[in-house]
């Protein structure tokens, strides 16, 4: 009796053993698994390129974690092609051209105001350069609205004029092209504020 009692506590041990094996064996695949398939999530995000036969690490990012900066350099950069024009009919074609990529028919609208106001032919013949910089640029990721802060300096032969500079518009998300890299459409874009803040002669020797 001593005997089978001791073989079946022998059996019971054996069998908990079996069983305990069997839930650690399973929890150890299921951690084992969860970290293979977070490494190589991980590892997914990077590729390796070859810079004179070293392997260089490039990172994977999510598009939407740059998409402010992104918006700002669109923003600049359409006001740069729009309103930095020297005496070159040629060269503000292709400045114009560039811009009208970034904007939508606002832009367009305006453009076609400025032309028949001669206002380009105005800068041709009186031999302006025309340099426009950001001051600050307020920027409503939620609405998608921005408004521009900037001056323009008006340099003729003679004079140097500095006028402000306010625009304002919307952005539109838009598949990414050779002639819009960052994917932004401006729309709805009008100017708020366009106003001589100084002038002053030019020192002729």
């Amino acid at each position: 009796m001593i005997l089978i009692q001791s073989i079946e506590n022998k059996i019971k041990l054996s069998l908990a053993i079996a069983v305990l094996s069997f839930i650690t064996a399973i929890i150890m695949v299921v951690v084992s698994f969860s970290y293979a398939r977070k490494m190589i999530s991980e590892e997914r995000k990077q590729i390796y390129v070859l810079d004179n036969n070293i392997p260089l690490i490039a990172t994977k990012s999510d598009v939407l974690d740059n998409r402010e900066a992104e918006y700002r350099a669109d923003i600049n950069a359409f006001h740069h092609y729009f309103f930095s024009l020297p005496p070159d009919n040629d060269y503000i074609e292709r400045q114009l051209n560039m811009a009208m990529y970034l904007v939508d028919a606002s832009g367009i609208a305006q453009y076609n105001t400025l032309k028949e106001k001669g206002y380009f032919t105005n800068l041709i013949s009186s031999s302006s350069v025309v340099t426009c910089t950001m001051d600050s640029l307020s920027l409503d990721l939620n609405n998608k609205k921005f408004i521009f802060y900037g001056k323009q300096k008006i340099e003729r032969p003679s004079m140097i004029t500095i006028r402000s500079l306010i625009t304002e518009g919307y952005l539109q998300d838009i598949p990414r092209t050779v002639n819009n890299s960052h994917g932004v459409l401006i729309t709805h874009w009008k100017t708020l504020e366009n106003k001589d803040l100084l002038s002053h002669e030019k020192k002729l020797f």
